[in-house]
């Protein structure tokens, strides 16, 4: 049946001139049992995804360490970009989800891929135990409060994040930039703030690379249909 809805979306219709609307694209998508199912389990995922995270990470922070020195957080100031970090999160995850309402067909690879994401960084923090770094700011912000601990740090999700979705993404030249210079910011973000060792922001693009890789083998299917929407 997947076959048959990705044929409908590359057809040409005389109403549209070759494009369906948001409305008929979900309607299209949403009808399929096995796209319905696929994003059911993808989201089931993410949710067992999200409970190790938190679990890994109350674990990480009742068990830091004293910090570390490190090359960049020591030779500058702290800088106050609260603002920046919280909002420019809100603002990210709020374009991942008009992406996936635009082109429904996205969505089981996007939630699959950042599933698999959390778990592996899970993983990584459960093992990593160094303290934050002292001068580090106070985030304001009860929502990334649940998903952020103070001990989580290695590796750095609001980098590795945007830059997954650049991968995922990387056969749409705009879309690609978009995401590469996301991971960027929120990279020198995290940084002035000190909220993030230099390591944990270098290591996060080779380890997601990582990651989209392993992603693109188990997730085969969906990436298949992901990519059928690319223009």
């Amino acid at each position: 049946m997947r076959k048959d809805t990705k044929t409908i979306f590359n057809a040409k219709t005389p109403a549209n001139s070759g494009k369906l609307s948001i409305l008929a694209r979900n309607s299209l998508c949403w009808k399929d049992r096995d796209f319905a199912l696929s994003v059911l389990w993808g989201f089931i995922f993410l949710f067992v995804a999200l409970v190790l995270n938190y679990a890994a990470g109350i674990y990480a922070t009742e068990r830091a360490s004293n910090p570390v020195t490190d090359i960049i957080l020591s030779n500058i100031p702290t800088f106050d970009v609260d603002g920046l970090f919280v909002y420019g999160t809100v603002v990210f995850w709020g374009f991942i989800i008009f992406l996936c309402v635009a082109e429904p067909q996205r969505t089981p690879f996007i939630v699959k891929s950042t599933a698999l994401f959390v778990c592996i960084r899970s993983l990584f923090i459960s093992l990593t135990h160094i303290g934050p770094f002292p001068t580090q700011i106070t985030v304001d912000s009860n929502i990334l409060a649940a998903f952020s601990f103070g001990g989580d740090l290695f590796f750095s999700g609001h980098v590795g994040l945007p830059f997954l979705m650049a991968l995922a993404f990387w056969k749409d030249t705009l879309l690609r930039n978009i995401f590469v210079y996301a991971a960027l910011f929120f990279g020198v973000v995290v940084l002035l703030a000190h909220l993030h060792y230099s390591i944990d922001v270098l290591s996060a693009f080779f380890i997601t690379y990582t990651i989209y890789c392993i992603a693109e083998v188990i997730f085969k299917k969906d990436r298949q249909f992901f990519d059928a929407v690319i223009h």
